[in-house]
């Protein structure tokens, strides 16, 4: 996934003014997949009596839903965590959950060393909140962290919590089994298990009803979704690709994006498939970690780096206008100067149009905590992330540039948050646009023409098709 969304998502529901029902207030830290199980658990718990709020001085039960991916989000959950704890002491009766990858990763700490936490929940076991919400009620410390080799939540429709009404997202796998050498995912997550795609496509219908006009396909790699299922004799295989275009067909104006993919998963079928339906978005995250083969071998990427500007090449072949977006590690155990040239020079090559940057974290537990030795100077690691932060802003800058006089398809997400006179939206390269309103709503479709940019968003106004 991406990790760029560690800023906290707070939701409300439709049902917080009920004031006969406990309030719940959810609170979410890390990638669009915690969004999505938050979502999940607001679906859980309204339909066994509460309600959810917006208001934390209004909650009797606080539920932090948590990431494990780096040092410092664990670090901003455990000081949200003590001012749970000074709420509480104003009104004792609040519970206070810790819910999610964190969860898993730290239920004894949790538990012990943080006093104010009632009750710690994994990320496969929100069935049993309302369970373990009644034994904290009565005293007793809930915890439930069993991962789960075949829970999905297939059969629970989210609870859409952000008010936008225009994208959602929909998960369509749980798990990850690619072991990178850094990464926690496996262990808090557990092992891959795709959900059926026919929940997954009554899902998207189900929004589209609503009038949501985007869904995103949510997975910790969604190139390796798989789906089998008897028909007859035969056994039906559903892969990545036939997913996708299983959702595109649900409804030509709805756009469909995916994320995250993994390089060494990623097939022509899947680029093939974006080509053939105009809404899919021409967008794909891909994540390179590093320019150094010697470097993604130590993290146990399974590609090279010839193996990814393969991909690339056969993105840029397939889907010549589509934009690409990266994740990058630097720092990681041993690396070199010369390792972190090669990933400026393989920024440059690409020539990514934005990316999310940061210094290797070591995580308790990974291979890489347990096997390497993580001997990069603090300082070396800022110095190097800086140069990198650099470079792709000069990317992202020139990616932005290059659209100056273009004319995108947009849709429509909000109001600016600089003037109540201009809208937001997004081109399907997932690219921020800012526009005047004119007679214009949320959730429509516009041409817009883009006049100007700044380094991080294109300025531009509404045209005719």
């Amino acid at each position: 996934m991406d990790f760029n969304a560690e800023d906290a998502n707070i939701f409300e529901s439709a049902l917080s003014d009920d004031s006969s029902r406990s309030r719940v207030y959810i609170e979410t830290y890390g990638c669009q997949m915690n969004v999505n199980d938050s979502e999940v658990v607001a679906s859980i718990l309204i339909a066994s009596g509460y309600a959810i709020t917006s208001n934390l001085n209004d909650a009797d039960v606080i539920l932090i839903n948590t990431c494990s991916i780096r040092e410092n989000a664990e670090t901003r959950v455990f000081g949200r965590i003590d001012l749970f704890g000074q709420v509480k002491k104003s009104k004792p009766s609040v519970l206070v959950g810790v819910l999610g990858c964190m969860a898993e990763r730290l239920k004894d700490q949790l538990l012990e060393g943080k006093k104010v936490v009632d009750l710690v929940v994994g990320p496969d076991a929100y069935r049993e909140l309302p369970v373990l919400l009644r034994a904290a009620e009565n005293g007793q410390k809930g915890i439930n962290v069993l991962l789960s080799r075949e829970e999905t939540y297939a059969d629970i429709s989210p609870v859409r919590l952000d008010k936008n009404g225009v994208s959602a997202f929909v998960s369509i796998m749980r798990g990850c089994n690619n072991m990178c050498s850094y990464c926690v995912v496996p262990y808090t997550r557990g092992a891959e298990r795709s959900r059926d795609p026919h929940t997954i496509v009554g899902e998207v219908q189900e929004l589209v009803n609503s009038g949501y006009r985007e869904v995103t396909l949510l997975g910790q790699n969604v190139n390796s979704y798989h789906w089998e299922e008897q028909k007859g004799l035969v056994k039906h295989k559903i892969s990545f690709s036939d997913l996708l275009e299983m959702v595109a067909l649900v409804d030509p104006r709805l756009r469909v994006r995916f994320s995250t993919s993994h390089p060494k998963d990623l097939t022509n079928e899947v680029l093939y498939t974006m080509a053939m339906y105009e809404n899919i978005c021409n967008h794909i995250h891909l994540p390179v970690q590093s320019g150094s083969t010697r470097i993604l071998h130590l993290m146990n990427r399974r590609y090279t780096r010839e193996d990814y500007l393969d991909r690339i090449d056969a993105i840029r072949s397939i889907i010549p206008d589509c934009s690409i977006s990266t994740d990058i590690i630097t720092g990681f155990c041993t690396e070199t100067e010369l390792d972190h040239d090669m990933t400026l020079s393989l920024m440059r090559e690409v020539g990514f149009d934005f990316a999310y940057m940061f210094k290797y974290s070591e995580r308790p537990n990974t291979k890489a905590a347990r096997q390497l030795a993580d001997d990069v100077p603090e300082d070396v690691k800022t110095r190097r992330l800086t140069e990198i932060i650099e470079l792709q802003g000069k990317l992202s800058e020139q990616s932005k540039k290059n659209d100056v006089g273009k004319r995108f398809e947009v849709l429509i997400e909000g109001e600016s948050k600089k003037s109540k006179d201009e809208f937001f939206g997004r081109t399907s390269q997932n690219k921020v646009v800012v526009f005047p309103k004119e007679n214009h709503k949320i959730g429509e479709f516009v041409f817009v023409e883009v006049t100007d940019c700044t380094p991080a968003t294109l300025i531009g106004h509404i045209v005719e098709e």
